[in-house]
């Protein structure tokens, strides 16, 4: 009895730590300027994309990292998993249907990861451009601003770089303003 209090408090304290960082990046993903401007579609899988996106972004930059920090950042994408697990049950999937439409979901994911991770490791804004269009909006690239998302994901890549392991391990996951991003060359 007595050691399981001790045991709830790091999980409780690290529940809320996850929940701060995911929160941190949902937020970023529900920035207007991504909808409005760049042009994400305001669907509910435009809003899997946007946040996935900066799923990836903040996976891109703990990859490789050591403990406790890739712990971590699998806690966070669990974390992301299970809220596209609950969204697909309120928007009325049935049970069954769930796991099946995970496992198409989870393949987009990691297949978006591969793509974006290999245009931004070779800083290459066009090929992450027409990554971004082709995945983001399928049935009609052209309204996606390729340029606009690709610069804000490269610069994001670089913010979140200057983060430091501690202050991420304490939930502070941190994404530049859209609009700055306009502003700002790549």
């Amino acid at each position: 009895m007595i050691m399981s209090l001790f045991r709830r408090a790091p999980r409780m304290l690290n529940e809320k730590i996850v929940d701060k960082a995911y929160g941190a990046i949902v937020a970023a993903a529900r920035n207007p300027v991504l909808y409005a401007e760049w042009g994400v579609p305001d669907t509910p899988l435009g809003r899997y994309e946007s946040v996935g996106l900066h799923m990836i972004l903040f996976l891109h930059r703990t990859r490789g990292a050591e403990s406790p920090l890739d712990e971590f950042a699998q806690d966070v994408l669990d974390e992301f998993f299970k809220d596209v697990d609950h969204s697909m049950r309120e928007l009325g999937v049935g049970d069954p249907s769930v796991p099946k439409r995970m496992k198409k979901l989870a393949r987009m994911f990691y297949g978006r990861m591969g793509n974006y991770w290999s245009a931004l490791d070779s800083e290459d804004a066009d090929a992450l451009g027409e990554a971004l269009a082709r995945n983001v909006a399928p049935e009609d690239p052209a309204v996606i601003d390729r340029n606009g998302i690709a610069r804000y994901m490269m610069r994001s890549a670089r913010y979140l770089a200057e983060i430091p392991d501690s202050e991420l391990l304490a939930g502070g996951v941190r994404f530049p303003d859209p609009a700055e991003a306009e502003r700002r060359p790549a």
